[in-house]
């Protein structure tokens, strides 16, 4: 039998994560020592209130039947969480949960676009951010990002007719790959652009817990008028170390999340009770492991960052995010070729910057998912493989 697939399934490869994968697996056979930065999955354990919720919710057999809707104290514990956290007052129509925010980025299109609708991202930016509105057959057009701009986009620049024609704006801050924040004129500026064009904003919100330099992380809802305009996703991944339980909301403008919902509920019948009892614990409880993490991970970034800059290699030092986004050493300018040679030079595992967009092509992206002590022993490995000094 002779099977033909979707176009569209064919437009996903696996690309050069296949390849680094391939390439660990070989070198770990050798018995290579390796230091693996390449994928975002905290290493920190998930704060055991929450996994004492989770637990004692899922001995009592009637949460194993559909929850059909976000629970009473499920939308209060968000409420209250946010008003605590960023000062934003929510309805319970304003708040809804979504099984991670990469489903919730590949699904959002279908509330908010027509096929062949314009979505804007961010280039450089998370993958998910472009192959979610393309697999709802949006097309995708891409903002440009700079460094010398702070990794901010130019709104002005943006061509009014590609403005007008825009469902909605992707933004998130800290951004990943990049590491960059915004600040408050930013996100004026932003609503003032959108309610020009009628334009939705999204903001994807996974890193306001992890951000440096005594800044505090903040909401795209916390200013004047956001949610005319658009939603927030927040997640629980990476402040509560919770990526395999898939929990995060989406709030932020009532339209919006109601329209979310219905089409959502048509494949989904509600979020796994314990886990929206875990979600509570998280928001209600202690938050103290959260600020140590946060610290941690600064202190794994500089660690990581300052010893690169002393071994020659020009890294400058993350703001948010748990990753840091490292322009290639001088002599190097392919980054897939780069993140092959410094693994089987060091045996330091990265992504590629072309993974993120076409500007992302120049850096490599590290994750901050190994100690203090073991980024010291990576940078170490790299400066004795010899690769920052091509000729």
């Amino acid at each position: 039998m002779e099977i033909s697939f979707s176009e569209k399934s064919q437009q996903f490869k696996a690309g050069i994560f296949a390849v680094l994968n391939e390439k660990k697996m070989e070198l770990a056979r050798q018995g290579r020592t390796i230091y693996n930065l390449s994928v975002g999955t905290p290493d920190f354990e998930t704060p055991a209130h929450i996994r004492e919720a989770v637990s004692e919710a899922a001995k009592d057999p009637e949460n194993f039947k559909y929850s059909l809707t976000d629970r009473p104290f499920l939308k209060k514990a968000v409420r209250d969480f946010y008003l605590r956290r960023f000062g934003v007052s929510l309805e319970d129509d304003e708040v809804m949960t979504i099984s991670g925010s990469q489903e919730g980025m590949a699904h959002i299109a279908w509330a908010l676009c027509n096929p062949g609708d314009i979505a804007l991202v961010p280039d450089p930016g998370y993958p998910i951010f472009s192959i979610g509105p393309e697999l709802c057959g949006v097309k995708t057009v891409p903002y440009s990002l700079y460094e010398e701009d702070g990794y901010l986009p130019r709104l002005s620049e943006i061509p009014e007719e590609t403005a007008r024609q825009a469902k909605y704006i992707l933004v998130s801050y800290p951004l990943n790959p990049v590491c960059a924040v915004a600040d408050d004129a930013f996100y004026r500026e932003l609503i003032a652009w959108a309610k020009k064009y009628n334009t939705v904003v999204i903001h994807d919100n996974a890193y306001s817990d992890i951000i440096y330099d005594g800044r505090t992380g903040g909401s795209f809802l916390a200013y004047e008028g956001a949610k005319e305009v658009g939603v927030e996703f927040y997640s629980l991944s990476k402040s509560y170390n919770m990526t395999g339980a898939r929990t995060s909301l989406v709030v932020g403008n009532r339209d919006i999340v109601r329209t979310f919902w219905n089409v959502r509920s048509q494949f989904d019948y509600g979020m796994f009770l314990p886990l929206q009892y875990g979600i509570a614990a998280a928001l209600e409880g202690p938050q103290e492991s959260v600020h140590i993490q946060c610290a941690d991970y600064e202190k794994r970034m500089k660690t990581l960052c300052g010893g690169l800059r002393e071994i020659g290699w020009n890294v400058p030092d993350a703001k948010g995010t748990m990753f840091v986004w490292a322009p290639l050493p001088e002599g190097y300018t392919n980054s897939a070729e780069f993140t092959m040679e410094l693994m089987e030079k060091s045996g330091m595992i990265v992504t590629p910057g072309s993974a993120f967009g076409k500007l992302g092509e120049g850096h490599v992206r590290m994750a901050l998912v190994l100690p203090a002590e073991e980024m010291e022993k990576a940078v170490r490995a790299v400066g004795e493989s010899g690769i920052l000094h091509k000729k």
